[in-house]
């Protein structure tokens, strides 16, 4: 075995912003992206929402499951909290995957976002000014 198969992988906390839902999920994230399609602003309110993707069964609500109001079906959807209305993260890629929406979580990650995309649908009032790599669409979409 090498020395990375011998560390722990670090349990990263997350909650919503009335702090009634709380989640575990692992620091093991496959990717981080800032997607600017009309609804990720749309259900964050902001010009664009952060997120990083991991296998779904990383992912563990440890507090409130009750408050966990799901705005989808089964397999893919959004999951807030019924309280305060927070945005936690989205089951996606048919159910097997979550995209961690990064301002709920209390630890920081080891993962940066490192693309935007649905630049084609950003908010026209918001400039991105970072030198990340701009997507009309998924990343590959030119």
């Amino acid at each position: 075995m090498t020395g990375s198969q011998h560390q722990k992988t670090r349990i990263l906390a997350g909650e919503c912003c009335c702090r009634a839902v709380g989640y575990e999920v692992a620091d093991a994230f496959s990717y981080a992206l800032n997607c600017h399609c009309s609804n990720c602003r749309r259900t964050t309110g902001s010009a664009f929402k952060p997120f990083a993707g991991i296998e779904y069964s990383k992912l563990h609500l440890v507090r409130g499951a009750e408050l966990g109001m799901i705005y989808g079906d089964d397999t893919t959807h959004d999951a807030h909290c019924a309280r305060c209305g927070s945005l936690l993260y989205s089951r996606v890629r048919d159910g097997k995957w979550a995209h961690v929406a990064m301002g709920t979580l209390v630890d920081a990650p080891s993962i940066r976002p490192t693309a935007h995309i649905f630049v084609g649908s950003k908010a026209p009032w918001h400039e991105i000014t970072d030198d990340l790599p701009q997507y009309r669409g998924h990343v590959g979409d030119g």
